[in-house]
């Protein structure tokens, strides 16, 4: 994997605060860089930099990114990263004022994707066909993920020790290397297990491992290295259209059908949160409202006198 290129020694201070400091993950952190990465280069082609950045200097930042049209979110998630950028600065007396203090914060619609039904994700699970190793692997991964609810870097991360196939649970670390141990259930154990056996996974295995820690990964590409993210979400892009759902799948809405699908029938709210490594419980509690309005869709739908 190519090194990416330094930023400024006050931003490589910065990230390395985040990862020593603060624990924030690799992916985390890399994401910060790409987000810096965008700020330090349009300041550059004003002459700037971090130290001496104007307020007028940030305000244009965010514009010139709302006229590229880049998604609302990405904005709203780069106006943070500049804003602990400064913060920081300020903290350790690089700086004795902070110019994106003031900014006006980029409004980021709220919700969540919608979640599958039951029957959409039957016809998810069954769409991967064939008995390779990359057909085992596929079927493996959609059911852990609708099993578990991980996040995507969660299960490309998964290693082999992780697993207890035996007691059906996976040991997962999430945003800020916070651990939790997750259940899951036979159906996804079964399929995991078919994977890691004779014609699955150790077909996989190179003869040389191109890197040490893609030894211990669960999911292996055809190269015989862990599974990346965007290989994973390629694996359920496909298997939606595949399965023909008419919404775009990513892995979130797995993990979003999981949790709703745990509220509908009757898991306890802090349970989910537990499960899927919320840090509050209102982030879990979005769910609740989901559930609540597929109760009044289908009570609209199925009452005779609901609409009298």
């Amino acid at each position: 994997m190519a090194v990416p290129d330094p930023l400024s020694k006050d931003a490589e201070s910065f990230l390395l605060w985040l990862t020593v400091e603060r624990g924030r993950a690799s992916n985390t952190v890399a994401s910060y860089r790409r987000d810096l990465r965008k700020y330090e280069d349009f300041l550059q082609q004003r002459d700037s930099s971090a130290r001496e950045a104007t307020e007028s200097d940030v305000e244009s930042f965010v514009r010139s990114l709302q006229a590229q049209g880049e998604a609302i979110a990405s904005t709203a998630r780069r106006l943070a990263a500049v804003r602990m950028l400064h913060s920081y600065l300020v903290a350790e007396d690089v700086r004795t004022d902070n110019p994106s203090a003031r900014i006006e914060g980029v409004r980021v619609p709220t919700g969540v994707p919608k979640p599958l039904s039951l029957p959409e994700v039957e016809s998810l699970l069954s769409s991967v066909v064939g008995e390779d190793s990359l057909a085992l692997r596929d079927r493996a991964l959609l059911e852990f993920l609708y099993a578990t609810g991980a996040r995507i870097s969660e299960a490309c991360d998964l290693n082999l020790d992780d697993l207890d196939l035996n007691s059906r649970v996976v040991r997962l670390f999430g945003k800020g290397s916070k651990e939790r141990v997750v259940p899951f259930g036979r159906t996804a154990e079964t399929h995991l297990r078919t994977y890691l056996s004779v014609g699955g996974r150790e077909v996989l295995v190179p003869e040389y491992w191109a890197k040490q820690g893609d030894r211990d990964a669960v999911f292996l590409t055809n190269r015989g290295r862990r599974l990346n993210r965007q290989k994973a979400w390629n694996i359920v892009r496909d298997a939606g259209v595949a399965s023909g759902i008419a919404q775009e799948l990513s892995p979130h809405v797995l993990r979003h059908s999981c949790a709703t699908h745990m509220l509908e029938h009757g898991a306890d709210l802090r349970i989910v949160q537990e499960m899927l490594g919320h840090a509050t419980i209102s982030t879990t509690q979005i769910y609740t409202k989901i559930s609540q309005e597929r109760l009044m869709n289908v009570y609209r739908d199925a009452h005779p006198r609901a609409r009298g």
